[in-house]
């Protein structure tokens, strides 16, 4: 449901400009075709700078390798993500989870970004990122089961890559108890188009292998 409200003054903080910012962002990334658009036009104004706001704007000098994130920064990347699961929020059981999701899913990677020597990693992003989802959210929502269902697809969202290769941080079983394996694979797509110069049909066949290896036969993710 869209809220009514007065126009927005994004120089100025206030706790009620904050609030009817994160009300604004709800609605452009439930409603809008290409929400990131409305977020880059904010991403530089003071109050996206300050709390809860700025674990956002922080991504925004968070570098990536150039290797498996040639379109740049995770801001760069988050912004694809969420154009990407924009167009695909019609396949989800819960568009605002998927959506805020999608939003908040790298957002730890701020905080566990390393470069040493020329490698840049990211280890445990989802864990320190599911945190830091919950804190953003209890600022404008006291719906705990809503904010749960966010926080677990952000601490999820990297199983497609563990499970597919077989790797040691892969849990399914810890995963389907917390989450919707479904749910996570459209988030997981969505975060590997989120990509320049991606290969969609690789892709789309990790996400079959994901889901044939989590004994999911749930496949419209993947449909079209």
């Amino acid at each position: 449901m869209l809220l009514k409200q007065k126009k927005l003054n994004l120089n100025e903080i206030s706790d009620e400009n904050k609030l009817l910012l994160l009300y604004e962002i709800n609605n452009y990334i439930l409603l809008s075709e290409q929400p990131s658009i409305y977020l880059n036009s904010i991403v530089n104004t003071k109050i996206f700078k300050e709390y809860p706001f700025h674990m956002l704007y922080k991504l925004k000098d968070t570098e990536q390798s150039p290797k498996y994130h040639p379109e740049g920064n995770v801001w760069n990347h988050t912004m694809l993500v969420l154009d990407c699961a924009a167009k695909n929020k019609n396949k989800s059981k819960d568009e605002r989870v998927f959506m805020w999701a999608a939003l908040l899913h790298d957002i730890g990677k701020a905080e566990t970004t390393r470069n040493r020597r020329g490698k840049i990693t990211a280890y445990n992003h989802e864990k320190v990122g599911t945190d830091l989802a919950i804190k953003f959210l209890q600022e404008f929502s006291t719906d705990t089961p809503f904010i749960k269902k966010v926080a677990s697809l952000v601490r999820w969202h990297m199983q497609i890559l563990h499970v597919v290769r077989d790797m040691p941080f892969a849990d399914i079983k810890a995963m389907k108890k917390d989450t919707d394996v479904a749910e996570v694979a459209l988030l997981g797509y969505c975060d590997r188009m989120g990509r320049t110069n991606v290969d969609i049909e690789k892709e789309r066949n990790n996400i079959k292998t994901f889901m044939e290896k989590c004994g999911s036969e749930d496949s419209c993710i993947i449909d079209g």
